[in-house]
């Protein structure tokens, strides 16, 4: 059995490590990636704030084995963007990629957003693949951007 829990401080090492050597492999420990951002040591902290939250995935034994975010999109209205979604690669393949981002859409929901926004690259086509069959709908690239590394824009309405 899977579980959904709000990140902890004592989580943040596990998934700055998971979110580093997934981005390592796919050649994305680059800059303008998430493998640079500032915060990712301390997410916890980071999430720890109104209209956004970031949530570890548990396996059975209670190891941290991916985890989801979202927080407010400033230049677009209503909208939250979906954020570091990672998945130990033991869980690929499982479902749980689908399972998170239906997670985090309702954690979206309840905080009041209308739609949800994300962004990607061509370097991760599973989940390009997952984002697509959850309807996310790509967008040309936002004038508004911060990452410029990335390559893909999708948003749905929640």
């Amino acid at each position: 059995m899977r579980v959904f829990r709000k990140i902890e401080a004592k989580d943040n090492a596990a998934m700055a490590e998971l979110i580093r050597s997934t981005l390592k492999k796919c050649k994305l420990d680059i800059p303008g990636t998430a493998y640079f951002d500032e915060g990712l040591d301390r997410l916890s902290e980071v999430y720890d704030c109104p209209g956004a939250g970031y949530y570890v995935l548990e396996d059975a034994e209670g190891s941290v084995v991916g985890g989801i975010g979202y927080a407010k999109l400033d230049f677009r209205k209503d909208t939250a963007e979906l954020q570091k979604l990672y998945l130990d690669e033991r869980q690929r393949g499982s479902g749980c990629g689908y399972e998170m981002i239906r997670f985090i859409e309702e954690r979206m929901r309840e905080d009041g957003y209308r739609y949800a926004y994300l962004e990607t690259h061509d370097n991760l086509p599973a989940a390009i693949h997952i984002y697509e069959k959850c309807g996310y709908s790509q967008i040309e690239r936002p004038a508004e951007i911060v990452h410029s590394t990335m390559t893909r824009f999708y948003c749905k309405s929640l």
